[in-house]
């Protein structure tokens, strides 16, 4: 059976950059280790956009981003001396630990146009590993096997499952695919997890003789083996071990509250280094109320 449906909540991160909010959902705050899950786009951007569609620089504790792009190109810069462009079909997996900072900047958009569609999800860290060294590390090509079967064409992005393993290094037992259906495909939605969800970025799928449609994470009972395309579709299966209980403030996720409001002074402070010395434009501390649901990806 299908234990939640969650509906994807529109939010604009600014500059006209709007996101379909996943997770966190007040009444399922992850899934497995997944505590956040926002789709980005789809967004066109005309040549010579302003710069405020970027995503200006930022902290990050206790968690990984996992940046994934159906179309399009994110040039992404952080304080551990990254500088990487993600494009289609890659992985960009940043595991910020103890403390780390990043841009995301659309330089292709402004320079020359671009369709803009993706998704960026956060995997919480274990508690042990909660203030592990932060790290980058970029995916693409044989890190992220792929498939062909009956009507579906897969691509692994993080952990284990359909028998293969990709390149990101991760922390706790987890999967998470792409999956294209054509219409009438049935794909099996991997087990062998405690939590696990499929989210319908396009199309719509049935499940137990019920339509679901684009836009909705459908959490999934341990007896729902398999999904069929109603038309042809792209879904995200993902899922995992718990990691225990986590608390959000903003961009930082910890097993401690304590933490979290070290992580905050630091950033108010300008103790956290920024991804470029010469950044002068940074995204402030908000004003929101401690542990609010964060604000932006």
């Amino acid at each position: 059976m299908i234990e939640m449906v969650i509906e994807q909540r529109r939010r604009n991160l600014g500059g006209g950059l709007d996101v379909g909010r996943v997770l966190p959902f007040a009444k399922r705050r992850m899934v497995g280790p997944f505590v956040f899950f926002d789709h980005m786009g789809p967004l066109d951007v005309a040549a010579g956009a302003d710069r405020s569609l970027d995503v200006r620089p930022h902290p990050h504790i206790g968690l990984s981003t996992v940046t994934y792009l159906f179309s399009g190109e994110i040039m992404h810069r952080d304080s551990v001396g990254s500088h990487q462009t993600v494009r289609p079909n890659e992985v960009n997996w940043m595991t910020a630990g103890s403390g780390i900072t990043h841009s995301e900047r659309f330089e292709k958009a402004r320079a020359v146009g671009d369709h803009l569609h993706g998704i960026q999800a956060w995997v919480a860290l274990p508690k042990e590993d909660e203030e592990t060294a932060p790290s980058f590390s970029h995916h693409a090509g044989h890190d992220l096997p792929q498939w062909e079967e009956a009507g579906v064409t897969g691509q692994l992005i993080a952990g284990s499952a359909y028998g293969l393993s990709a390149g990101a290094k991760t922390h706790s037992p987890l999967f998470y695919a792409q999956l294209d259906m054509i219409p009438g495909a049935r794909a099996e939605v991997p087990g062998g997890h405690s939590e696990r969800a499929v989210y319908i970025a396009t199309g719509s799928v049935e499940v137990d003789g019920t339509c679901y449609e684009a836009g909705q994470m459908l959490v999934l009972g341990s007896d729902v083996s398999s999904i069929v395309a109603l038309q042809g579709s792209t879904v995200m299966v993902l899922g995992g071990e718990p990691v225990g209980e986590r608390f959000l403030y903003w961009n930082f996720v910890s097993s401690s509250k304590e933490r979290l409001r070290q992580a905050a002074e630091d950033w108010k402070a300008g103790r956290m280094k920024l991804p470029d010395a010469d950044d002068k434009e940074f995204i402030p501390l908000p004003d929101d109320p401690f542990l609010k649901p964060p604000a932006m990806s």
